[in-house]
Parts: structure tokens; sequence; C-alpha cells
């Protein structure tokens, strides 16, 4: 049986390209197919949309091209991770802006001097500026001025000065006998008197 000729050429070299070439073209197609669809359950969350854009790329190479222009610019995962990273961001900053109070839960500012449902003080104020003051704090920030009751008591220790070596030296001697030896004063140094040390000799007397 002879060969199937393309385009009218009976070559088996040539029938063997053209089946490759065709076999390529066929394989590229179906996988077009399957990566728009993984990548529109990626980036669009109605399924209705997906199947609209995987029956798209059943146009060969056109619906694609079309669904490359038309898909949305985000990720799934990354919109929910910025959400969630927002979400966080406006719980810290409502944390920190408000708060209860320790004695009746009732919702408070940070700069609330005494609680406006059961009237407790919560904060002092500073002496000199007048503003609400933590209970942490030792100084006021914004005027640098002392906190009363609270700067005396954390007040920064002093080291206790270092020990003086004694002059006295002990030294134990154990030897066959057990005997030790009772403390021996260290040596004094004697002064040197001016002239490097040397001894001025008397003049000898005409």
């Amino acid at each position: 049986m002879a060969p199937f000729a393309y385009f009218g050429i009976e070559s088996s070299g040539l029938n063997l390209v053209v089946d490759l070439l065709i076999l390529f073209v066929v394989v590229l197609y179906l996988s077009l197919i399957y990566w728009t669809y993984a990548d529109a359950r990626r980036r669009i969350l109605d399924p209705m949309l997906v199947g609209c854009a995987t029956a798209a790329s059943l146009f060969p190479f056109v619906g694609t091209i079309v669904y490359i222009i038309l898909r949305p610019p985000e990720y799934l995962e990354d919109v929910r991770e910025r959400e969630l990273e927002m979400q966080a961001a406006e719980a810290r900053l409502h944390e920190f802006d408000n708060a209860l109070c320790p004695h009746c839960d009732y919702r408070i500012e940070r700069d609330f001097v005494r609680c406006p449902s059961c009237l407790r003080k919560l904060k002092d104020r500073c002496v000199s500026c007048s503003r609400p003051l933590d209970q942490a704090w030792t100084i006021c920030p914004y005027c640098e001025a002392d906190v009363p009751g609270i700067s005396s008591s954390r007040t920064r220790r002093k080291r206790p000065p270092a020990p003086v070596e004694t002059e006295l030296t002990e030294i134990d001697i154990e030897g066959e006998t057990g005997e030790t030896v009772a403390p021996v004063a260290a040596p004094e140094r004697a002064a040197s008197p001016r002239g490097g040390g040397r001894s001025r000799r008397p003049r000898a007397t005409s």
C-alpha cells in the first residue's frame, strides 16, 4: 500500500515531519485548553465564568488569547491575603485607638482620664502640661516633667564600689604534716628619693 502523500509529494521523510508537526499542534491546543481552565480557577470565583473561559479556549488559539486579555489581574489567594492584612491592620488600629474600661468593660479611648460609664479614674494628669499619663511612665513624654510618686521609686541604683584589695595575702601551704602558715603582710615599696634613687654623699670638709 502506497503511503499517504501530503501536498501531492510521496516521501516518507516529509510525511514523518508533517505528522510530527500535526501532533505538536494538537498537543499545544489541548495544553492551552487545560491551562486556560486551571488559570481561570485560580483567578475567577464564579464557576460559570470559569466554564465560559474554558469554552472560549476551544476556539483554536484565539479563545486563549482573548482570555489572556480579559482575565482578572490577581489570583484569588492574593486577594484573600490582602484582605486579611487589611483586616488585621484595621483591628490593630481599632485596638490602639479604642480599649475597654478595666472596671466596667465600657469602650474608652486612650486619652480618657475617667470612664464615662462608671466614673472611675483611669489615668493621672501631668502636673505641668495636664495631659493624661500612662501608669507605666516615669516622666511625661510631652513636657519631660517627672511623675510624682513614680520617678522617686524607680531611680537608678548606683553600682557598689569595687572591693579594695587588702595588703594581707593569706598563703596556705599544705605539706605532709598539714600545717598552715599564718597570713603574711605584703612588703611595702620604699619611696625612692629624688634623683633616681642615688644617696647623697657628705661633702668633704677641708
